[in-house]
């Protein structure tokens, strides 16, 4: 197994691939059906913090706290299918939307402040 901090987004596509075509599930990985996917899992994830109060232990239930980490993996899974299936580089459109998001809010003008960019 490789050192976690040597594994790229690359190795992980790969990875996700040959599991896809050693099952023959590339036949149901269309965009829509990903995205759909992508959005089932995020709702599980949001299933495991239902009723939590903010100020109480988040999951509300400690037995939750493996599948909080699951379904984070089963999201990021989905993203990574996505993405592939959308010729989209995951690593450049994050560090672009990084960059947009240091324009749009500038420390000075958003620092503490929950308004949208336009409303500052």
């Amino acid at each position: 197994m490789m050192n976690k901090r040597h594994i790229t987004i690359e190795d992980l596509h790969t990875s996700l691939q040959k599991i896809t075509d050693d099952r023959d599930w590339d036949q149901y990985h269309s965009p829509r059906n990903l995205a759909m996917a992508l959005s089932v899992e995020v709702g599980e994830l949001l299933e495991l913090f239902l009723w939590c109060s903010d100020k109480g232990p988040q999951p509300p239930v400690s037995s939750r706290e493996s599948a909080v980490q699951e379904e984070v993996a089963d999201i990021f899974i989905c993203l990574l299918n996505f993405c592939r299936k959308m010729n989209i580089d995951l690593y450049e459109v994050t560090k672009c939307k990084i960059s947009a998001i240091e324009q749009k809010y500038p420390v000075e003008k958003a620092k503490g402040k929950l308004e949208k960019h336009d409303e500052l």
